[in-house]
């Protein structure tokens, strides 16, 4: 099978070769490409440099157009799984043979990667986790499925869900939504235990002052997908 990791980036050029790295070690079987959402740091030159293949977005499209715009990338090049990693550096691509035999074995539409089944490594701030944990209990009262960690950036889809992504994806905040969209869908999705680390420089795109903002847009657009 062709396997592609997409990797989102806006400002991460202190993070993105110890990424790349990381899946280079662990998963060389993966191929990867950076998708540069208009980062104003040195991002694009520190691929360029390293020889870390890297799609230049020629405007800023969020974290849900990069993230489409990875996908578009897999289907056109023919690849099978296409797994989705930030590029800061949480995520360790150690685990991604564990979520693709998940894949595979379950004959899931997409894996995601959770930090709180077993609850080691990096788990977030307290905030952040009531966030997480009041989208679980939403997904589940509303889908019937309770998801423990739909906002983890580390997740893996097949070759359907790659071509569903491809034709309509979110352009904000877009975990959470996709899961719920999936689940309306009747898609199989799954979870496996994952270790994150904690990001090491850089800030999250996610501030305290898009927190309210964040809940509030995320909420609305799980209870619509439900409506669908």
């Amino acid at each position: 099978m062709k396997k592609l990791v997409i990797i989102p980036a806006f400002n991460e050029g202190s993070n993105i070769v110890r990424t790349v790295e990381d899946i280079r070690t662990h998963a060389p079987e993966y191929d990867l490409i950076v998708i540069n959402d208009c980062s104003r740091d040195n991002t694009l030159e520190v691929c360029r440099t390293n020889n870390i293949p890297v799609l230049d977005l020629p405007v800023n499209l969020g974290i849900g157009g990069a993230v489409q715009t990875g996908y578009l990338y897999a289907l056109s090049g023919g690849y099978d799984i296409a797994v989705q990693m930030d590029g800061d550096g949480q995520h360790d691509a150690a685990f991604l043979a564990r979520m693709e035999e998940a894949l595979v074995r379950e004959r899931a539409d997409m894996v995601i990667g959770s930090r709180f089944i077993q609850k080691e490594g990096f788990q977030s701030s307290g905030l952040r986790r009531m966030g997480i944990r009041f989208f679980e209990i939403l997904t589940g009262g509303l889908f019937g499925m309770r998801i423990t960690d739909a906002t983890s950036g580390m997740r893996m889809v097949g070759r359907r869900t790659i071509e569903l992504f491809v034709k309509d994806y979110p352009r904000d905040y877009p975990e959470p939504e996709t899961v719920c969209r999936l689940l309306r869908k009747k898609y199989k999705v799954i979870e496996v235990p994952v270790v994150m680390r904690g990001r090491e420089s850089g800030v999250s795109s996610i501030s305290a002052a898009k927190s309210v903002y964040y809940m509030i847009k995320v909420s609305l657009a799980i209870l619509i997908e439900r409506l669908r």
